[in-house]
């Protein structure tokens, strides 16, 4: 580990003076105007002196090799191992957050495994990573790293994931975004009250996020919308949901819904039951998208990619699982031809369900 790394505060970019002699953070929709020695909300990016800075650079809450499918991406590199890794620190406020201990960390003591962008490269092509994921906490909040990460995967060949609540302003999202080849990204609901009363947050950047990744970017990028019983699950609301993703998006943009668990601080909301995954399921494929997907239960039928042309088995999964591989060396479905969007290599990948923690420094 290069010694500057350790416990060092690295410039960030993206932000300026502003006429009161605050700095202002522009990596954001929140754009926090900050005093010296303050943080933004994300706890993360903060002003020293006359700068900002990002106080996690080179250090992670911890490494683990994952299935693909775990992020959930369905469509981009199928069966393949992909390291993940996060840091600490978020800038939306979710009371459901299901990686509470990470996202809303307050203590460097947290991030228990430093490690370089070059370290973090060099161990995902020793594992025979197809893929880094930035992940766990919200890539947005530590871009740079992120970024000299990814920099240093592409020189191997290794694949740039972002799983992301695509909370991120436009000049600093076009930055981060050349630099990754897939997204998993959380359309958390489909109003504002949810945004602003659970998450802190406003819909309308995040739909910015996805129309700029469909039209303006060769980013492969698939939505997650976690159900929560009572507040995101009405059928209007889904409808209207699956409606824009039509509109905008086109039927091709996979979406998953995926099984709220209480956490953090909605533990008074019961699990998501299956058949509201499969009443959602059934909604979106009405307003006409081709690749619906359920997650976080136990449902074969959710997690298979059907040809929409043809109705053929194109990639089954049980759980995160590949049981059956249905497509040609070009991507094709064998029983018609069709192309089925996505990334894909001639062959699967045989990594399984399995996870991997890995400590890059013992």
């Amino acid at each position: 580990m290069n010694a500057e790394l350790q416990g060092a505060h690295f410039p960030a970019r993206h932000w300026h003076l502003v006429e009161d002699g605050r700095i202002q953070c522009d990596v954001c929709p929140r754009y926090c105007k900050l005093n010296d020695g303050q943080r933004g909300l994300c706890f993360v990016r903060a002003r020293d002196g006359d700068r900002m800075v990002l106080t996690t650079y080179g250090r992670s809450s911890g490494f683990c090799v994952d299935p693909i499918e775990k992020k959930p991406l369905n469509h981009f590199l199928p069966g393949t191992p992909v390291l993940s890794f996060g840091t600490a620190g978020c800038n939306l406020t979710c009371k459901f957050c299901q990686n509470w201990d990470i996202s809303k960390a307050r203590e460097i003591d947290r991030l228990n495994d430093a490690a370089s962008p070059l370290e973090i490269a060099a161990m995902a092509e020793k594992l025979n990573c197809r893929s880094v994921a930035y992940t766990y906490n919200d890539p947005v909040v530590f871009m740079e790293y992120a970024i000299d990460t990814a920099i240093e995967c592409k020189k191997r060949g290794i694949r740039n994931v972002a799983v992301t609540a695509g909370y991120m302003a436009p000049e600093a999202r076009r930055e981060f975004y050349a630099h990754m080849d897939a997204a998993n990204v959380d359309l958390k609901a489909f109003t504002e009250d949810f945004y602003h009363q659970l998450c802190g947050g406003h819909l309308a950047d995040v739909l910015d996020t996805l129309v700029y990744l469909k039209h303006e970017t060769d980013v492969w990028f698939e939505i997650t919308t976690l159900l929560i019983p009572g507040k995101n699950d009405g059928d209007a609301e889904l409808a209207a949901l699956s409606a824009w993703v039509m509109e905008h998006l086109g039927p091709d943009v996979p979406l998953h819904f995926t099984a709220f668990h209480p956490d953090w601080k909605m533990r008074d909301i019961g699990n998501t039951p299956a058949a509201s995954l499969a009443r959602a399921r059934a909604i979106a494929q009405a307003a006409g998208l081709h690749f619906v997907y359920t997650g976080n239960v136990h449902d074969e039928a959710g997690g298979t990619t059907f040809c929409p042309h043809c109705g053929a088995v194109l990639i089954g999964r049980d759980w995160h699982q590949l049981t059956r591989w249905g497509l040609d060396e070009h991507g094709g479905c064998r029983a018609c031809g069709a192309a089925l969007p996505g990334m894909f290599e001639a062959r699967p990948g045989t990594w399984g369900r399995k996870r991997l923690p890995v400590r890059l420094h013992r």
